[in-house]
């Protein structure tokens, strides 16, 4: 560490033994405890050598700015938690996952999710809901739309009594998942709108939706 700090400016031995070995100071010591002090405080090398550099420098600023960072980077570590609990909810709902839909499924959660629902709504969401109830409605969510499929296929009509009331119970979920906010309702329409890839893994295609629709709106 003290030949990589060396061989970078950072800190030097102030002198050198007749073999040639390395002698720090009491100062070179001082030096070593102030690197040390401020990598523990997240300050890259290169900022060290910058901060120890200046003859005059302001502490308060200097702390604000590394203040800052950190928030930053925590900010990206709890977006990080999110979109991971939202993988993993989602591969749990799922009986075989190739690589190929692992990758996909990153790629449209990572570039969409964020672009449809805020953080705010995101936060309220988990909260609301946590992990364990939200796969639970999803879960019986799913199991309803596949009952509707199987009278859609029958070719029974959306104004069917039974098909009504199997719309009445798929809404109820649906409100219950976006928690009856009338903001995150558009949004994760808009949503599965533009991401037909996403509706089409519960097994609602175009047709499907058209459907399910027709008879919601007949509640």
């Amino acid at each position: 560490m003290l030949h990589h700090y060396d061989k970078i400016g950072l800190i030097s031995p102030s002198q050198y033994s007749d073999t040639g070995h390395r002698l720090y100071t009491k100062l070179d010591i001082i030096r070593l405890q102030q690197i040390m002090s401020l990598k523990q405080l997240g300050f890259s090398l290169k900022e060290i050598r910058s901060i120890l550099q200046k003859q005059n420098f302001n502490p308060v600023e200097l702390i604000k700015v590394q203040l800052d960072d950190v928030k930053k980077r925590i900010q990206l570590q709890e977006m990080l938690c999110k979109r991971l609990e939202n993988i993993l909810e989602q591969l749990n709902s799922e009986q075989d996952v190739t690589p190929e839909q692992f990758m996909n499924l990153i790629e449209v959660i990572n570039l969409n999710k964020d672009k449809y629902f805020t953080q705010e709504q995101q936060e309220k969401l988990f909260e609301e809901l946590g992990y364990e109830k939200r796969k639970q409605y999803v879960r019986e969510w799913a199991e309803i739309t596949e009952k509707i499929r199987v009278e859609y296929e029958k070719g029974t009509q959306p104004e069917h009594v039974e098909v009504i009331q199997l719309a009445k119970q798929w809404k109820d979920f649906l409100d219950r998942l976006t928690i009856k906010d009338p903001e995150i309702s558009k949004a994760a329409e808009r949503y599965y709108k533009e991401n037909p890839k996403i509706g089409e893994k519960f097994g609602i295609g175009e047709h499907l939706s058209d459907y399910i629709k027709k008879a919601v709106s007949l509640i």
